[in-house]
């Protein structure tokens, strides 16, 4: 069993607390991404399970073993670096079997592991090449397999392919995906790219400054993001976020913004709004759609707007509309054609609507 536990964990450097008081319990055979911006601790938080940092306070256990004063290499896993870390002069199945031959692995079975690997990973032809003659993508395999051959309880990876090129990243992404359904092992995964958190993992550990802000499945932060920072940081393009205010009179709750634009809240009953307080209100670029005569039927959820830029993407397109003086990011097919300048109709989709108070940035109201 290769569960993975913080409690409590805390990091600092001097008096300075980078790391502040984390909980978190990472399951067998769990594919878990931390993501972040640069400076929220990720990483921080990836080498003190590794044994790279030092724990100040709190313990971490893998496997129920606390292993806050074990080295490194006593701790049964394997790390893959952002910049490889291959060794030059030595080719690849050398730099795969390095690390057995280190710890006394007899000849044999190092050679029946690195087989085995080569084979998953397709390196197969390449055992003999030096890493100056390999591409990234092959070089960034060669790092996996050497991590894979030790056969460790947990794999660490650390930003692995934000070294490649964007077409690369895509293809690496469907290979580590598929090497954790063929290895079958816990998996933590550092990216602050939200994009390879969302299609790796099967759940998402979302950090800011330090603190862990939410952790669920990728759907369930997409759809259900716990405050501000997690809605605007998921998602791509962003979720529209728009200050504005909360209106109520006898016909119900309002968002109303400086302009004179007015959006009705479908009303919940499980959601308190007060009238006057001041909010964010959240929509993401789907729910913003051309009207067309299967938008529910619902004319008051319909608001005029007028085109500003056009970003065509092929299967989509993403329009930036203005009303009243409010901007909002909408989203239609990419064989429609929209002009920068057009008068638009455009349904809200208020069902998935989301607002979020302005002072503590916490949710307030979530759609269905």
């Amino acid at each position: 069993m290769a569960e993975l536990k913080f409690e409590n964990v805390v990091k600092k450097y001097g008096k300075l607390e980078v790391v502040h008081g984390v909980n978190l319990d990472v399951k067998d055979k769990e594919f878990l991404v931390l993501v972040g911006p640069s400076g929220c601790g990720k990483s921080t938080l990836l080498r003190m399970i590794a044994g790279l940092e030092e724990i100040s306070s709190g313990t971490i256990s893998i496997g129920g073993r606390v292993v806050n004063d074990d080295a490194p290499k006593d701790r049964g896993l394997a790390m893959v670096f952002q910049n490889y870390a291959l060794y030059p002069h030595m080719d690849v199945y050398e730099n795969m079997a390095f690390g057995l031959k280190q710890s006394k692995t007899p000849k044999d079975e190092i050679r029946q592991r690195v087989e085995e690997v080569s084979e998953i990973l397709g390196l197969r032809e390449l055992l003999r090449r030096k890493p100056h003659e390999l591409s990234g993508g092959q070089r960034q395999r060669v790092a996996m397999g050497r991590a894979m051959v030790r056969k460790p309880s947990i794999f660490l990876f650390d930003e692995p392919l934000s070294n490649l090129d964007a077409k690369l990243r895509i293809q690496m992404r469907a290979e580590i995906k598929m090497l954790h359904q063929r290895v079958n092992s816990t998996m933590v995964y550092v990216t602050h790219d939200q994009v390879e958190a969302m299609t790796l993992a099967d759940r998402i550990v979302v950090l800011k400054d330090g603190y862990i802000e939410q952790v669920g499945t990728p759907l369930e932060l997409f759809l259900e993001p716990v405050n501000i920072f997690v809605a605007g940081f998921i998602g791509t393009p962003p979720m529209n976020l728009v200050e504005g205010r909360i209106k109520s009179d006898d016909h119900g709750d309002f968002l109303t913004f400086a302009s004179h634009l007015k959006i009705p809240v479908p009303p919940r009953s499980d959601a308190t709004l007060e009238d006057g307080q001041k909010v964010v209100m959240g929509i993401r670029t789907e729910e913003i759609t051309i009207a067309d005569e299967n938008s529910s039927g619902r004319s008051d959820w319909i608001f005029p707007g007028t085109v500003k830029v056009v970003e065509p993407l092929g299967n989509e397109n993403h329009f930036h509309v203005e009303m009243d003086g409010v901007s909002f990011v909408a989203r239609c097919e990419g064989r429609r054609i929209i002009k920068t300048g057009q008068e638009i109709d455009l349904f809200f989709n208020l069902e998935q609507l989301h607002i979020f108070d302005s002072k503590t940035t916490k949710v307030i109201y979530q759609g269905a």
